[in-house]
């Protein structure tokens, strides 16, 4: 048994995330109509997401396109706004991502009470948004300082739009990330979202850790569910959520609940 018992209610769980609009600060944020409206957008996919009966949400600044490695206050005051005003409506557990900026992910867990967080905590890359280094040590630090520590760390090992600098395969990594940084879970990525997640890397990182949760973590649908979930400890879900399964639409609720229910019939096949 893993934490995610303890924590999100159930072992092979679902994590869904509730992309949020482009925020003050973005070069899309919508300034006729405020934030109100992002406000009232995430309250319908959060609506969408917990009546359809997802194990978790994930909070993020999806549509801060294009990303930044060094995020403004800005955006960590508006997504404190929107969590604070949900608060009260979200009745699953919930984690935070603030894209692509681990402090500021874990000043945001902290400031709302989320019970994780999933963010790039270790490598140096080349991405599409420039050279992009980490600092595990001093992030580990700071999440002590600002009285964090209970807060799960989802590890993101493959990176979005992104490569290792070093030449390393992602078993060596994978092993070396466990051993070195105790990480609460290792996420294993395809290259944008909603891209599917190789189920062969995903099962070389699960057989070196072995004691360590592990997450598909994007591309995971109603077609593949079951190889992933056979493989991994859980998924993170966004795309699959949305009106006819496109990554800029919003949550579609017959599709949460068709996927969550065909989930919750495999985890009563498998775990019970």
């Amino acid at each position: 048994m893993t934490w995610l018992k303890d924590v999100v209610g159930t072992e092979k769980a679902i994590i869904a995330m509730c992309h949020l609009l482009p925020l003050p600060g973005d070069p899309y944020f919508n300034k006729e109509k405020g934030m109100e409206y992002v406000v009232e957008m995430a309250r319908k996919d959060l609506q969408a997401l917990q009546e359809g009966g997802v194990d978790a949400v994930m909070f993020s600044n999806e549509f801060s396109m294009p990303y930044l490695t060094d995020v403004k206050t800005e955006t960590v005051a508006a997504m404190a706004r929107i969590i604070g005003e949900l608060m009260s409506e979200i009745n699953v557990p919930f984690g935070v991502n603030v894209l692509w900026d681990a402090q500021k992910s874990l000043d945001l867990a902290a400031a709302t009470g989320a019970k994780f967080v999933r963010e790039i905590f270790t490598g140096v890359y080349a991405s599409d948004f420039g050279t992009w280094n980490t600092n595990v040590g001093e992030t580990i630090r700071h999440q002590y300082r600002i009285g964090a520590e209970n807060v799960k760390l989802l590890f993101n090992i493959v990176p979005e739009a992104a490569k290792y600098l070093a030449d390393r395969d992602l078993e060596s990594i994978a092993k070396s990330t466990v051993f070195n940084n105790r990480p609460d879970a290792l996420c294993v990525s395809g290259l944008t979202a909603g891209a599917q997640t190789d189920k062969n890397l995903l099962r070389k990182v699960k057989n070196q850790a072995t004691e360590t949760v592990v997450f598909a973590n994007t591309g995971v649908t109603m077609n593949n569910f079951e190889e992933q979930l056979s493989i991994a400890d859980g998924a993170v879900v966004g795309t699959a959520f949305k009106y006819d399964g496109k990554f800029e639409n919003h949550v579609d609720p017959k599709r949460v609940k068709e996927f969550m229910d065909k989930v919750k019939a495999f985890r009563n096949e498998k775990l019970f």
